[in-house]
């Protein structure tokens, strides 16, 4: 019990150190740290000048944890990422032999910055690095460094020169975090702490091993059967009705904003990110069981990402956020007085 209190109030500090360096920008920096709890990956949106990147390097700073860089780029391709191989030779014998150079994907955090704008075959490198913490190349299968992360960074409002995320790679992201523009007093804030001489140095909080037994604590921390089924209700309402007219099977309508503007909604693994994030939630707020509140934090970046709006949705302004918020009203929450 005192190493998991020791671990939660690690967890606190940390975010707590990155805001020394961050004004502003709390909800989305509570969104990073629950998706590296989750042991999830995360998509950070949002127009540039708005610290992404600083994030993301002052939480690798906080966790010291080796970190890597990649600016996303139009001619970069796979063995950019994942490693190459390279022909020496024994300058004393004269033999020549292959040798694999890591790529800078082999690092606990990696940064991928503006993914949007490689093409496809280069972000489908990622794919199973992300999904199965693991790298094919030279025909050998290499372990990638636990933790790891891959904490994506994107334009929204810049398109010419981009290849945007199929939905394949977008349901590997764990959250899609929004990062909008600061209010008057933090943008201030931003303005003094960032024009004046010195610079914030961060302490380093945590290590790789207490980050893999918060992780181990997250998934640890129960989740009551009600709760399970208000995240699977909630990823189910996402879903446009089947041609019966009901709801793919689930008891309550199916809202009417799913009906009219979705193509598709999200699937199973919604659920579990869900949970998951939940979890990453009530720990980070102390508690010792997932509540409904802390599924209903999480899922707009849960889902947004996950549902795909139809052609009618783009016409009528539509946006998955509106038909998230919807769904979210429309599905009942269990009562919070659950036992676990």
């Amino acid at each position: 019990m005192a190493e998991r209190d020791a671990l939660r109030a690690a967890a606190v500090r940390l975010r707590d150190e990155v805001s020394r360096r961050i004004v502003g920008q709390r909800d989305v920096l509570d969104e990073i740290l629950m998706a590296v709890l989750a042991g999830g990956h995360a998509l950070l949106v949002g127009v540039p000048g708005l610290a992404k990147t600083l994030m993301v390097r002052s939480v690798a700073e906080s966790m010291r944890l080796d970190f890597r860089r990649i600016q996303f780029t139009p001619d970069l391709v796979p063995s950019d990422i994942t490693g190459t191989e390279l022909l020496e030779e024994n300058a004393a014998t004269g033999a020549r032999s292959f040798r694999f150079v890591r790529g800078p994907v082999f690092a606990n955090i990696v940064l991928a910055d503006e993914i949007n704008r490689a093409p496809p075959r280069t972000q489908a490198a990622l794919l199973e690095a992300m999904q199965e913490h693991r790298v094919t190349a030279a025909g050998e299968t290499m372990r990638l460094p636990e933790p790891f992360f891959v904490l994506a960074t994107q334009n929204p409002i810049e398109q010419e020169g981009t290849y945007p995320l199929p939905e394949a790679q977008l349901d590997r992201f764990l959250f899609d975090v929004r990062i909008g523009y600061p209010n008057e007093e933090e943008e201030v804030g931003i303005l003094r702490s960032t024009t004046g001489a010195t610079e914030v140095s961060l302490a380093p909080v945590l290590d790789s091993e207490q980050t893999v037994a918060l992780q181990r604590l997250t998934r640890e921390l129960p989740a009551a059967d009600p709760i399970l089924r208000y995240a699977a209700a909630l990823a189910r309402a996402t879903r446009p009705p089947s041609d019966n007219g009901t709801a793919n099977g689930a008891s309550a309508p199916t809202p009417d904003l799913v009906k009219r503007y979705v193509r598709w909604g999200a699937g199973p693994r919604a659920g579990q990110a869900l949970v998951l994030g939940a979890k990453a939630h009530a720990l980070l707020s102390g508690r010792a069981a997932v509540a409904p509140e802390d599924v209903r934090r999480v899922a707009p970046p849960v889902l947004r990402h996950r549902v795909l709006p139809n052609f009618a949705a783009d016409a009528d302004g539509i946006s998955a956020e509106q038909i998230v918020a919807a769904v979210v009203r429309h599905v009942p929450a269990p009562e919070s007085g659950i036992r676990v």
